[in-house]
């Protein structure tokens, strides 16, 4: 049943277990508006319960900028005191929790700017394509403004502390060649490929293992959390979980058989 928003600034579709968020608001460079944070807790809410979904590709619309961060715009209508603040947290943090903890992978299409604000949306992502011309930067420290720990604990353990205090303290661009030397991005693809090569990447996840990619998805993001004993401990049960599962005698026999599996998450 296709997903019914409140706003045409997101939208969605479904591609052979593949779910598209497309931030459609390319008049302001895709800048977040307070109903595109709702529509994205609403759409990886309902990612998240699809059995049909197993990855998700996120990307902007126009070609022009991945995100641009917040619409400043509607901060005099929707932020202009404490409690419309307070609520816009509250929507803007339900969208952003989902970002972080969704447990299906999640791919960043990036196609020109990737600046500031869409750099953290991007950084929510597990696997980061980029076009040639895209650009990549956090210029906080030329507007004054503090960058929340999160973010830049994120920054520092994707690109490493060296990189993450070259990019914040210098609020210099870089280009993709760059960005993906530092490992910011994964993959650089052409302006006409790109769609096409992240949706046959995208695919390729979708037909392995759904139970497998989790459990190692959520392996990796507790090790960067700290490795917490619990957390860990956590882990191992998800990993029986694979050895009992139906998909694990499925691809023992596709293997025996000499045959692509066929994997239920199960």
């Amino acid at each position: 049943m296709p997903l019914t928003l409140k706003t045409d600034r997101m939208q969605t579709h479904i591609d052979n277990g593949v779910g598209w968020m497309v931030f459609n608001n390319p008049a302001r460079h895709n800048a977040l508006s307070l109903e595109m944070w709702q529509a994205i807790g609403d759409i990886l809410e309902s990612y998240a319960a699809d059995d049909a979904v197993r990855v998700v590709i996120m990307r902007g619309a126009g070609g022009k900028a991945f995100v641009s961060g917040a619409d400043i715009s509607e901060f005099e209508e929707k932020r202009s005191n404490a409690e419309q603040q307070a609520a816009y947290n509250k929507i803007a943090g339900r969208a952003t929790k989902w970002m972080n903890s969704f447990e299906k992978p999640l791919i960043a299409l990036i196609e020109g700017y990737c600046i500031g604000g869409g750099l953290a949306t991007a950084l929510a992502a597990d696997i980061r394509f980029a076009t040639p011309d895209s650009t990549f930067g956090i210029p906080a420290a030329k507007l004054g403004l503090g960058y929340e720990y999160p973010g830049l604990a994120k920054l520092s353990r994707i690109v490493g502390p060296s990189h993450a205090r070259d990019i914040m303290f210098s609020a210099r661009f870089m280009p993709a060649e760059e960005a993906k030397g530092m490992g910011l991005i994964n993959f650089i693809e052409s302006r006409e490929e790109i769609e096409a090569a992240c949706l046959s990447y995208a695919q390729r996840i979708a037909g392995n293992a759904p139970l497998t990619v989790k459990t190692a998805k959520a392996a990796i993001d507790v090790w960067e959390s700290g490795s917490q004993p619990e957390a860990v401990a956590e882990i191992g049960q998800m990993v029986e979980t694979c050895f009992n599962s139906e998909d694990y005698a499925e691809g023992r026999r596709a293997f025996r058989e000499k045959r692509s599996p066929t994997f239920k998450g199960r």
